[in-house]
């Protein structure tokens, strides 16, 4: 195999100034160019520590880093692959759609259907408790802070890999005594939680949505098994009826190097 590397090292680097953030950066780069193309084995981690100077627990750290970015897969008896799978597509109006969900397909099944890639209900676990409303919640639904909400707290996972989590808050009213609040696996019936407000004469009719960016908590790199550096984009969702009743409050945390998010509209007058 001809083995391709990108950076000359300079005389005198030693490990601690050519750790494996560099070496991760280095090879990261390379297959961001296509110079390893998807499928494609990267050199042997031996040969790898061998041309920057480093030890092979370094290059696995880096190689550790690059998988957790979805970018590397390790397989046994050929090493370290390139992924031919581009980010998950996170869509916008379009994962709303009422023809979605009312056909049994909920938000996250959208995306990985507009992604090429295959979901199952399972693939979302959640815990749902009530819980006392903290300040921002209370504000939204106008309900004292420290009343009771329904929390629904959602993971998604990939082949068994979280790709993000998504925490859902409902005024007890609205969902006692519906799937909203059964934790099993999968979505809240058929068609998820909107199919669910809708059967409760609350069908959902717009929605704003605010995306900002932060680096995540310890438990989320500990969750998505994030390397230092990678931020996660958090995604808050406001879901009303017609006549403008809030019936969900909804917060979503996306590690940034998994999704890309697509957004089609209209452009107004």
């Amino acid at each position: 195999m001809e083995y391709r590397y990108y950076t000359v090292r300079a005389v005198g680097d030693d490990e601690a100034h050519y750790g494996y953030r560099k070496v991760a950066a280095e090879l990261r780069a390379a297959i961001n160019r296509g110079e390893y193309a998807p499928e494609e084995t990267l050199p042997r981690q031996v040969d790898i520590a061998a041309h920057y100077g480093v030890n092979v627990g370094t290059v696995r750290r880096a190689v550790h880093t690059l998988a957790s970015e979805g970018l590397v897969t390790p397989v046994q008896g050929r090493g370290t692959v390139v992924r031919a799978r581009p980010p998950i597509r996170r869509l916008g109006v379009e994962r709303y759609a009422k023809r979605r969900w009312t056909s049994g397909v909920v938000a996250f099944g959208v995306d990985r259907e507009a992604s090429g890639r295959e979901w199952k209900p399972t693939d979302q676990t959640q815990t749902v408790r009530e819980v006392p409303a903290r300040e921002a919640v209370a504000e939204l639904f106008d309900i004292a802070e420290g009343a009771p909400v329904v929390e629904r707290a959602r993971v998604v996972r990939e082949e068994g890999t979280p790709t993000h989590t998504l925490t859902s808050y409902y005024l007890p009213e609205h969902v006692r005594g519906t799937a909203l609040v059964d934790d099993a696996p999968g979505p809240a019936g058929g068609g998820g939680g909107f199919a669910v407000l809708e059967a409760e004469g609350l069908e959902p009719d717009h929605i704003s949505e605010t995306v900002s960016a932060r680096m995540p908590t310890r438990a989320e790199a500990l969750l998505f098994e994030l390397p230092e550096g990678v931020p996660v984009m958090v995604l808050e969702r406001h879901t009303y009826t017609a006549d403008d009743r809030l019936v969900e409050v909804a917060v979503g945390v996306h590690p940034a190097s998994r999704f890309a998010w697509t957004y089609n509209f209209p452009i107004p007058d």
